[in-house]
């Protein structure tokens, strides 16, 4: 259990800088070449790799690639969504209630093995 919530932490972590490093020029750098926004945003993936490689080595020696794959895109939305609202100013949508529906039932169907024991 511990491998898991070291994982799920620097998940977390990750994804914020990948979040930043995805979209933040959409915001910060409009107005400056498309190349400069994509140096940038390899600057800041750099920190998103340092966080997300350890995670997936920690997280798979407890979990599958499945249960990796599915429990970052469940931190993904996690991140998005506020960073979304609060950063790029989206207006809060009804469809991340449903996205978040989709990978709930994602999550059940690749964890059902482990909580049932298996």
């Amino acid at each position: 259990m511990r491998a898991i919530a070291i994982t799920i932490g620097l998940l977390c972590i990750s994804n914020v800088f990948m979040t930043f490093a995805w979209y933040a020029h959409l915001k910060e750098l409009i107005n400056k070449p498309w190349f400069i926004a994509v140096l940038v945003s390899w600057g800041i993936a750099f920190f998103e790799y340092t966080f997300q490689v350890p995670a997936n080595r920690i997280g798979f020696t407890a979990l599958n690639v499945a249960q990796l794959k599915i429990l970052q895109e469940v931190i993904t939305l996690s991140v998005f969504v506020p960073f979304a609202i609060f950063y790029l100013k989206e207006p809060l949508k009804l469809d991340y209630l449903w996205a978040a529906l989709c990978i709930l039932a994602a999550v059940y169907f690749v964890f059902r093995g482990k909580l049932a024991g298996a």
